[in-house]
């Protein structure tokens, strides 16, 4: 699967690496709070019973279940193949689905209150993250869903004959990640702030899996 551009992507990894700990740290002095609970209220004035189960059905997307079948799914793929060591890839999701949690775990954060936030999609990871009132930084649904939609979508530009079928697996994937963003806020189960950690994560697990699948290989003699 190698292709050029791994300079450019290592670089934007550690662009996005140094973003997120700035916006920890953000976090951390309370600079997005009152931009945060605009947002929610905002989110909260525009919700509409007659669309809270569509919103659940996409959480379901993010769920800790559904994108580690996908992970799963992809790593057999691989595999059957014949690239082999690329199946590490799935190293990138279980990292940062670790660091998210441990980011949770120690980061005082807490998510939007119940009078805002309405009911989540249901999954098991539910009971590991800050939705309900314990902390929400960063967005677990969001980095699941950059990490493995977008690292499905790059195999797909990488492996398909097709243009048409490469061109829709990017559109398809950037339009997956906006919705899941506003998901998570339209359904105040997060804040603004915990969205955009979940997308500098999940763009740091995201193009550090791509670097892997590019890697330079030995040529076999």
């Amino acid at each position: 699967m190698k292709q050029p551009g791994l300079t450019s992507r290592l670089i934007a990894t550690v662009i996005l690496a140094v973003g997120f700990v700035a916006m920890t740290m953000a976090v951390t002095a309370g600079m997005f709070t009152a931009i945060d609970l605009q947002v929610a209220d905002a989110m909260h004035s525009a919700w509409r019973p007659d669309l809270h189960p569509l919103f659940q059905a996409i959480a379901e997307l993010g769920g800790i279940e559904l994108t580690s079948l996908l992970m799963l799914g992809l790593v057999v793929y691989i595999i059957r193949a014949g690239f082999g060591s690329d199946a590490w890839v799935f190293l990138a999701f279980v990292i940062a689905v670790v660091l998210e949690l441990v980011y949770k775990s120690v980061l005082h954060h807490p998510g939007p209150p119940g009078s805002l936030s309405q009911a989540d999609g249901p999954s098991l990871s539910s009971l590991l993250s800050g939705t309900g009132g314990g902390n929400s930084f960063p967005s677990g649904h969001v980095v699941r869903t950059v990490i493995a939609y977008g690292l499905l979508a790059f195999v797909v530009r990488r492996l398909s004959p097709s243009p048409v079928m490469r061109l829709l697996s990017l559109v398809g994937v950037v339009v997956l990640f906006v919705v899941m963003a506003f998901d998570r806020m339209y359904l105040d189960v997060h804040w603004e702030s915990d969205v955009i950690g979940g997308l500098l994560l999940g763009g740091i697990g995201l193009l550090a899996g791509t670097v892997w699948l590019d890697r330079p290989r030995k040529v076999r003699r």
